[in-house]
């Protein structure tokens, strides 16, 4: 009786073989990436601050130093900052604009610039009227050369050609009810904290503190929860030993990422998209530890939209025949199925041929 298998299972089979001889088998499988890592888009609450604010205004000399100290400042992001020349306004001691699912709709139409927990640095700072507006990691405005405004004549040759590079930067504004108030530098970064994090820590720390009480305990102990995304899982145990992809039943493409080596604990974290749908854990002369129900409370549980359609880059998608590639036009017939036989000159025609040359 034959069996088949995949590559996948197969090299899973050999690997639990290994750890029952408590021998060490060495791997190798071809690494897949997939772009479909999902932004952070659901927010932690926004807890406002509650700064003592200055009833005056805002002087020359003390506008001058807050421009100097933001100016090139580094901060860790605390939700999801969207693009677009809008950005996201932030209330002094207040909320944002546009939260809730107003804040949803501008990330899903304009995109993410900077996901939470990501490190951004003030490219830019003003101080107009009511608001201190800061541009993050070149800010939200395509820039032009002025050398894109020049010619010479009718030769446009010599002109630089405008820049196709759309900016990827965002855009904080920091909102006071009238006027921007005397602060030092320390009370603004204070003021910014529910959007910018500006104290010194590693990007671990960074980034675990936008997650909930759950699952931030589970990244700095190192554990893999059913339900987390690849760069919780990513920050909990680093990058895989090895990478393995193999077709699921129902159609679905899955890629196993394996850590540890034998004789130690391997483990097994398989992701159906982005999210882990099984950790399976397996150790010399130990039983095999499978965990395959949601273990983060349903924390941003993605569903399959009825309409969704799937679409597997490079390859036909499920259950579907790929035709192959062609430089006939539509419609136009192909070459004939059955091989044509070669017919070679008789002697007669030879002959012929002969003397007619002669003559």
């Amino acid at each position: 009786m034959f069996v088949t298998m995949g590559r996948g299972s197969c090299q899973k089979l050999l690997l639990a073989a290994a750890l029952l001889l408590g021998g060490a088998v060495c791997l190798h499988a071809q690494a897949i990436q997939i772009n479909s890592v999902d932004p952070k888009l659901t927010p932690q609450p926004l807890h406002p601050t509650s700064i003592q604010l200055s009833d005056q205004k805002l002087d020359s000399k003390t506008r001058g130093e807050l421009l100097r100290i933001m100016e090139a400042e580094e901060a860790f992001t605390m939700r999801a900052l969207p693009l677009g020349h809008k950005g996201i306004t932030l209330h002094a001691n207040g909320g944002v604009t546009p939260d809730g699912s107003d804040y949803l709709t501008a990330i899903k139409q304009n995109g993410v610039s900077a996901k939470p927990g990501a490190r951004v640095h003030v490219s830019n700072i003003r101080i107009e009227g009511d608001k201190v507006i800061l541009d993050l990691n070149g800010g939200p405005d395509k820039k032009h050369h002025w050398l894109q405004h020049i010619s010479v004549g009718n030769d446009r040759m010599g002109q630089l050609a405008p820049s196709e590079d759309e900016p990827t930067g965002a855009r904080v504004t920091l909102l006071f009810p009238k006027y921007v108030p005397e602060m030092t530098g320390q009370q603004m970064k204070a003021l910014l904290s529910p959007l910018l994090d500006f104290s010194l820590k590693s990007p671990l720390e960074a980034y675990t503190d936008t997650l909930p009480p759950l699952l931030r305990d589970a990244v700095k102990d190192h554990k893999v929860l059913v339900g987390m995304d690849r760069d919780m899982v990513l920050y909990a145990l680093g990058e895989p030993d090895r990478k393995l992809h193999e077709d699921g039943p129902d159609g679905w493409n899955y890629e196993e990422w394996i850590y540890g080596r034998p004789p130690a604990d391997v483990k097994f974290v398989r992701f159906a998209g982005d999210r882990v749908t099984r950790m399976e854990i397996a150790g010399t002369g130990k039983e095999l530890i499978i965990r395959d129900q949601d273990e983060t409370n349903g924390y941003q549980a993605k569903k399959k939209p009825e309409n969704e359609k799937i679409i597997n880059e490079g390859d036909a998608a499920p259950n579907q025949q790929q035709a192959p590639p062609t430089l006939r036009r539509p419609g136009e017939p192909g070459p004939s199925e059955q091989p044509q036989p070669v017919k070679a000159p008789g002697s007669d025609q030879i002959a012929s041929q002969l003397m007619a040359s002669v003559r």
